[in-house]
Order: structure tokens, then sequence, then C-alpha cells
């Protein structure tokens, strides 16, 4: 039951990211009118991604972690996995429409667009392809040791190249909705705001190894901006 539970996890992990990536493409692709400025819609959709963004922050922090001691150390990864995946579903599942275009570019200016897009999924891949996938997919354990560090790659440019890989994928859409906006800079927001505490985090797990990567690698995020 335990190696099912672990395997469903993953699977949904997967299902959730596939789900979302059709989402963002074809429904967020939708040029419905704009009406009147809804503040309401946007509230609520804002509301909708901290609630998801707020399960990633305080499950991975050590209070949440000691506070949920009565889960088995083996399962913890797992259910935060199954969390994640189930409230990523509801975030694309509920979402308010907004409606109205920012820009649809078409010819050269449109192919620049997508090339970066590209770009940006294979910065996600390669810094994935660095990692354990199925560590992250909670089916095997973490590892605390120097080991678990990745500092080669897409790593020796940013320390946390995949949030730069998403940030370039979700703002570089030539057919820029008000939807596909909003939900760009909402998630980038969260992952900026974010990642100190992640931080904070890896200094306890890796130790000097992480603070010696943080000194060799003096970006964060974005090259010479953060």
């Amino acid at each position: 039951m335990i190696r099912w539970f672990k395997w469903a996890g993953g699977a949904l992990f997967v299902a959730s990211l596939v789900y979302w990536l059709s989402w963002y493409l074809w429904h967020l692709d939708q040029t419905a009118p704009a009406a009147a400025f809804d503040a309401a819609a946007l509230a609520f959709d804002a509301l909708l991604f901290t609630i998801f963004a707020a399960h990633h922050s305080i499950l991975a922090r050590e209070p949440a972690k000691r506070a949920l001691m009565f889960i088995p150390p083996h399962l913890r990864r797992s259910v935060y996995v199954w969390t994640a995946s189930a409230l990523l579903i509801v975030v694309c599942a509920e979402w308010r429409p907004i409606g109205g275009t920012v820009y649809h570019l078409t010819g050269a200016p449109a192919i620049v667009c997508a090339l970066a897009q590209v770009a940006g999924v294979w910065l996600v891949a390669q810094s994935v392809s660095r990692i354990d996938a199925l560590e992250l997919a909670g089916i095997r354990a973490a590892r605390k040791n120097d080991g678990g560090l990745q500092t080669a790659g897409p790593y020796g440019l940013v320390r946390h190249p995949l949030y730069l890989g998403w940030i370039v994928f979700v703002f570089a859409a030539p057919h820029l909705t008000a939807d596909r906006l909003v939900f760009a800079a909402i998630s980038s927001s969260y992952l900026l705001i974010a990642v100190p505490w992640e931080e904070r985090s890896l200094r306890q797990s890796f130790g000097e190894s992480y603070v010696r990567y943080e000194h060799a690698v003096k970006w964060r995020v974005i090259p010479y901006v953060y």
C-alpha cells in the first residue's frame, strides 16, 4: 500500500502538470472580450493561487514539518506531492477568467517569443534532469548530503534555474492574454518572494556546501538582476 500510495502520488503529480500545461496553452489562449475591470475575479484568482503557493511555503518549513510528525517520515514528501498536485488542479479548474488581450504578436516577433518559450522549457528540463525526478515526485526518499546539491549545468548560471525557465516561459507567450499576464505575474512573484525562505532551508540541509555555492553563483534567479 505504501508503494502504491507513492506511485499514485507521482502519477497525480505528472497529471497535474499535463493538465496545467493544456490549461495554459489552450484555455488561457481564449480571447473573450474584456468587460469592465473585474476586481473580484482578480482578487479571487490571486487568493486561489496564494492558497496553492502557501502550501509550498508552509509545509516546506520546519515548524510545519514538526506539526506533521504524525505522518511517517517516509510518507511526508508523498503527502506533500499529493496535496500540491491537487491544489494545482483546483487552481486551473476554478480560475475565474478576466478576458481581454494585452498583445497578439505575429511574424518575426511571434517567432522570437516562441523561441524564448522553448528556451524556458529547455532550461526547466535541464534543471529537472540534474535532480532526482523520483525524489521530486515523492517516490524516493530525499537525500540529506552533499550528493543531492546540484551546482553544475544550469545551476552554474543561477541558483534556481528552474524558476528562471518558468518565468521566461509564462511571460514570453506571443499571444499574451490578460489571464496569462495575471497568472504569470502572480506565479512569478511568488517564486521570487519564496526564494530566501527556500535558501534558508537549503542551508540547513547542506550547511557550508550551500554557503560556498552561494558565493560561487551570485545570482538567485535572474542574472545581473536578482
